[in-house]
């Protein structure tokens, strides 16, 4: 029977990708051995679902604060600042004080789909600074013309009277 020796490896030596150190001799993948004084201990979360995922060391991770979010209209352009865990529904309203459309009558795009009121934010990929289209529902804005062109015609005063016999 043969014993082998162990390995140690590191957290830190570990380099992924193309901007690794070592002069490029590390490939994309592979796992490189180093000088394990940089170790740092892994931070866990358990998130909603149950799910245990190692927690990011950015200042900020998708889900967390406030995002501004940019939404463009025809001819206006409007930044909001919502959290980032907000709806598209929750949106609707913001823009509705903004815009004086609405929710009903709102269409949003983002990433050349519309969403549904119910969709989360940072679920389909709404970041800091992202753009986001808003239309009028063209039916709702076609009854609108309607009912404008069929109250003025209503109210045009005229000089003849009907008489009834």
């Amino acid at each position: 029977m043969m014993k082998l020796k162990s390995k140690k490896f590191c957290r830190g030596s570990f380099k992924f990708g193309n901007g690794g150190g070592n002069n490029g001799n590390v490939k994309s993948g592979e796992k490189g051995v180093g000088n394990c004084n940089n170790i740092s201990e892994i931070k866990w979360e358990l998130r909603p679902g149950g799910m245990l995922v190692q927690r990011r060391e950015t200042g900020s991770s998708v889900g967390e604060g406030m995002i501004i979010v940019r939404v463009s209209t025809v001819s206006q352009c409007h930044d909001i600042s919502i959290g980032a865990t907000s709806t598209f529904g929750e949106l609707k309203m913001i823009l509705s004080l903004v815009t004086n459309l609405e929710p009903k009558e709102q269409r949003l795009l983002f990433k050349g789909k519309e969403r549904e009121d119910d969709e989360y934010l940072h679920m389909v990929g709404v970041k800091d600074k992202d753009k986001v289209l808003l239309l009028q529902d063209p039916a709702i804005k076609e009854m609108k013309k309607l009912h404008r062109l069929a109250s003025t015609t209503q109210h045009i005063p005229t000089t003849y009277h009907t008489i009834i016999v």
